[in-house]
């Protein structure tokens, strides 16, 4: 028998769930479909060793679904201040000491109470199942995978791996940078491999919670201090934080075979001396970074949204943030789409949302290669170039926090001189 809905979800991770409990919300009947359930939370437990910086704008939204109040009330940690600078040793560096070229982004200065949150990113899936269970017109259907979608004029019919067939006006892929529902509708994609990798390391270290995260460029990629909460009575004095390192495949196979003790003297000297004393080690993963963009966001009956349509170089962690924003304008297309003709797929409602969202999308991933290619060198003029960039920036408050408005997801436009130079770097059609 074949079970019908409004809107099948394929992938119920943050991007997926947020679709579900909003599309619910609207009052259509939503199947969100995933191999495996959601996370536990344990709020004895050590942190998910995966987290996101979740910008204002997306704190906002996650709040219109309900689900912002529950990450609260499980762990989220606000930072108020965003640093970057180089760390790059080179003679050149003596010209332009690190306090002037130090670029600080700070709330006090944007009239706003905090930047954004760091949260495990199995807190905000978890607080987001919570929120579309709480909607009458959602059905998760977790423990099995999509075995294949037809579809023709009218509907799409999805077969699970169970065996189990459900019919919808419209099939969202929200399944990840490896989307099967991508290539089920036939959608290429543009890739292109970065040479670094990033290792993320779960850390324990002496003090207390900071209210700043950081990152400091080398030539090798940047190292990167996410803070997290207190690590509580047990380590009393202690808290958690989340540490990236961008590097060589073969400088991050040779971190990861080293023993907790040897990695923890390595970070200790090889980070910036910002970062606090480390007392403990809990967990390490290692994965390759590339840019992916899908060529079309839809096909037929079929769309695509978050990490299944593009992914970015995680630099400034922009990437769920990015999915959330395609949620909100695909929520919004289909809401226009229903009052029109009453068809979800509508291709000229698809068409809109893929106009809204790839440019914005494109905007983004190129902004993040500006600054892998201008920071991922030794070259002196580049080196003293960059340097100078970071100094301006800092002398120009205003052209500062507008980028950090944008960052935040409060203006939907960058400032008009990195939309110039984004627009000029190579690659820019193929995307």
């Amino acid at each position: 028998m074949t079970q019908a809905f409004d809107i099948v979800i394929v992938g119920a991770g943050m991007v997926g769930a947020a679709l579900a409990t909003g599309l619910g919300r609207e009052g259509l009947s939503v199947a969100m479909i995933d191999r495996a359930s959601a996370p536990p939370f344990n709020p004895e437990a050590t942190p998910d060793i995966r987290v996101s910086a979740l910008s204002v704008g997306s704190e906002r939204y996650l709040d219109s679904l309900g689900a912002w109040a529950r990450i609260l009330d499980k762990r989220a940690t606000p930072y108020r201040r965003l640093a970057v600078w180089d760390e790059t040793p080179h003679p050149l560096s003596n010209l332009v000491p690190r306090r002037l070229t130090e670029v600080t982004f700070d709330a006090v200065d944007l009239g706003a109470p905090h930047l954004g949150h760091i949260v495990e990113n199995s807190v905000t899936q978890q607080a987001l199942w919570q929120a579309a269970e709480a909607e009458p017109g959602v059905t998760i259907l977790a423990g099995s995978g999509v075995a294949s979608v037809s579809q023709d004029e009218n509907q799409a019919t999805v077969t699970l791996e169970d065996g189990q067939t459900l019919s919808a006006r419209l099939v969202i892929g929200a399944d990840g940078a490896q989307s099967r529902i991508r290539d089920m509708a036939g959608i290429g994609v543009t890739r292109d491999q970065y040479g670094q990798q990033a290792m993320v390391i779960s850390v324990r270290y002496r003090g207390a919670v900071e209210d700043i995260t950081w990152q400091g460029f080398y030539p090798s990629g940047p190292r990167a201090f996410l803070p997290l909460h207190s690590a509580g009575e047990t380590f009393p004095g202690e808290s958690w934080a989340s540490l990236v390192w961008y590097d060589s495949p073969e400088q991050l196979a040779h971190l990861k075979s080293l023993d907790d003790e040897a990695l923890m003297a390595e970070i200790q000297s090889a980070f910036p001396k910002d970062l606090p004393v480390l007392t403990h080690i809990d967990a390490r993963a290692s994965f390759p970074i590339a840019r992916q963009h899908a060529r079309h966001y839809f096909a037929g009956r079929m769309v695509l949204a978050g990490d299944a349509a593009h992914t970015i170089n995680p630099l400034a962690g922009q990437g769920v943030n990015l999915g959330f924003q395609d949620a909100q304008s695909l929520q919004a297309m289909i809401r226009e789409a229903l009052r029109a003709d009453g068809d979800p797929a509508s291709p000229h409602w698809l068409a809109r949302y893929e106009q809204e969202r790839r440019p914005a999308n494109r905007r983004m991933m190129m902004t993040m290669d500006l600054f892998y290619h201008l920071f991922s060198n030794r070259i002196p003029p580049v080196h003293l170039l960059r340097n100078l960039g970071l100094g301006t920036a800092r002398a120009l408050p205003f052209a500062r926090n507008r980028v950090a408005r944008y960052a935040m997801g409060i203006d939907d436009q960058l400032p008009a001189i990195l939309r110039q130079l984004t627009e000029r770097l190579p690659g820019l059609g193929q995307l």
